[in-house]
This record gives structure tokens, C-alpha cells and sequence, in this order.
């Protein structure tokens, strides 16, 4: 290396950034899964650049950010076409809280581990995403989220700033017309308690009080395990399909956990996960319900724990 070339940074850097691609990735592709695929292929990127001109970039992490923000553009656009095909409904990919389960936190390479629990990964937030065009999503969470500045977005997505500007505030008009505020957490909890109790003792008088008249539910198989492929409306009928499980599944276990961040449901069949159920409570009764079974998307919920 000449001396007018400067030094190449240190790989701890490098790696110091997977975190918060991984972050950024999941919010924009709702997918655990394909969120490491593309931080891998960021890190791809980087490494296939020779070394002065990897030793050129100022700042690693922001061109990490480009790249992996281009990435997820390209993967929303493909994903329209390819959930078109997908067998159901498609749900994102839940999130566990690593501290809820026995022994301990995970594995600190558990791409799970690496996502920041907070509003962003509510799963009625994801699912408000969905309904985005992949530009907005990628301005709305780069702005509205990780505070980067409109100039730099256009950068990143090769518009102008007023343009993400726009693209932006269309996302955020979204969001506030189909996200109504949701319970508190410790309410949630406690409604939760109750819809489990009820489900477990097969008290259909319960569940349909602790729904709301229009609430709806979808189920997330994926074409590989069974799962209802409509939404169901209506609280005495997802009540009554929930009773109609209970009879078809005997021996499951429910347990109270946090679900992307917010109290959920867990079902277990012999201590291994085949559901994780989020839900949207407002004015303290239940109105979504997204019950994801496609073993997939449960890898974080069902690996080997310490």
C-alpha cells in the first residue's frame, strides 16, 4: 500500500454495523429472513471491492446504508410479484423477546437478537407497511425512523429531495388512517390473559365479549401447514373458529408472550412453537389478530435455546 493510499478500516468496524443493517433491513422488508440475506449481501458488496477503493469510502457504514437501503428496494419490488403467488395470507415474521425465554438471551449471532424492539416492529405498524409502494416505505423509514435527512435519502434512492419528501408524508397519511392507537401494554396483557383462559376452557361467551363486533383475524401458513386462507371478520366468528381449533388440537399449550414487541400468544405442541399470535387491542378489546404458522417464518421461536 503507497502512502498517499489511506488505511482500510479495521473489520470490527465493518461487522460494528450488522446491527443496525439488520434493523433497517427487517422494518423495510418485514422479514427476518430475507433482512439477513441482504445484510449478507451488503457485506458481499463491500468485500468485493478491491482493497484501495474499499479504503477510499470515508465512511463504511453509510455506504453499508446505501447499499443494503438499494437492496431492499430491488426486494420489495420482486415481493409484490412473488405474494401475489404466496398460498394465503401473507403475515410478516414475527419477533421473540429474547429475556421471556428459559435460560437466557440467545445466541448474540441469532439475526433476532440483533433487532431493537420498539414501535417500528409493532406488528400492525408492519402490516400498514405493506400497503406502501417500496419507495415509500424506504423514505418513510429512513426519515420517520432512523432520522435521516431527506437530502441523503435521495441519495440513497436516486430522487430528489422533495420527492422523498413526498413520498414520505404519502406514507405517513397511511399510517395514521389505518393504525388506530392502540391499548396500553399492561392492558393488552391482561385482555390477553383472559382471551387464553377463555380459549383453554372453551368459554366461546368470553372470547366473543373480549372481541370487537368487527374484528379480524388472518392466519399465515404459507401452503405449509394448514391455516384458514381468508380473513375471518367478526368477532362471534373468529371466536367460533377459534373453538373449532381447540377441538381439531388437542394437547396445545398457550403461553403469554411479547410478540414484536407488544403481549401476544404463543401456541406449543410437545414444547416446540407451531404459532405466534400478535394482536391490536383498542379501547381494550381485541380488533386484529395475525396468527402466524408457516414454520419459516418461526425459525427464531423454535431454535435450540441455552
Amino acid at each position: 500500500m503507497s502512502s498517499s493510499t489511506p488505511p482500510e478500516p479495521e473489520p470490527g468496524v465493518i461487522a460494528g454495523e450488522r446491527r443496525h443493517l439488520t434493523n433497517l433491513a427487517y422494518r423495510l422488508l418485514g422479514s427476518l429472513t430475507e433482512a439477513e440475506d441482504a445484510v449478507q449481501e451488503s457485506y458481499a458488496r463491500w468485500y468485493a471491492m478491491p482493497r484501495p477503493q474499499r479504503a477510499a469510502i470515508d465512511s463504511p457504514g453509510a455506504w453499508l446504508t446505501t447499499v443494503i437501503s438499494r437492496i431492499c428496494l430491488d426486494v420489495l419490488g420482486s415481493a409484490r410479484v412473488r405474494r401475489e403467488r404466496y398460498v394465503g395470507e401473507w403475515v410478516p415474521e414475527p419477533l421473540p423477546d429474547r429475556t421471556e425465554w428459559p435460560g437466557g438471551p440467545r445466541s448474540a449471532t441469532d439475526p433476532a437478537d440483533r433487532v431493537t424492539i420498539d414501535d417500528s416492529v409493532d406488528m400492525a405498524f408492519l402490516v400498514v407497511l405493506e400497503s406502501m409502494t417500496p419507495a415509500e416505505r424506504v423514505a418513510f423509514i429512513l426519515h420517520d425512523v432512523f432520522r435521516y435527512p431527506f437530502p441523503e435519502i435521495a441519495r440513497i434512492v436516486d430522487r430528489t429531495p422533495a420527492a422523498c419528501r413526498q413520498l414520505a408524508a404519502s406514507a405517513r397519511r397511511r399510517v395514521a388512517a389505518t393504525a388506530p392507537p392502540a391499548s396500553p401494554s399492561p392492558q393488552q396483557a391482561s385482555v390477553l390473559r383472559e382471551f387464553k383462559e377463555a380459549w383453554q376452557s372453551s368459554d366461546i361467551r368470553t372470547l366473543v365479549a373480549l372481541l370487537d363486533p368487527g374484528a379480524t383475524m388472518v392466519a399465515d401458513g404459507g401452503g405449509l401447514v394448514s391455516a384458514v386462507r381468508r380473513t375471518i371478520e367478526g368477532g362471534r366468528d373468529i371466536a367460533g373458529y377459534l373453538m373449532h381449533i381447540a377441538g381439531l388440537s388437542p394437547g396445545l399449550t398457550l403461553l403469554q408472550r411479547t410478540v414484536n414487541g407488544r403481549p401476544g400468544l404463543v401456541a406449543q405442541r410437545d414444547g416446540v412453537t407451531v404459532t405466534v399470535a400478535a394482536f391490536h387491542l383498542t379501547e381494550g378489546r381485541i380488533t386484529r389478530i395475525w396468527a402466524v404458522r408457516n414454520p419459516e417464518k418461526l425459525r427464531p421461536w423454535t431454535a435450540p435455546h441455552p
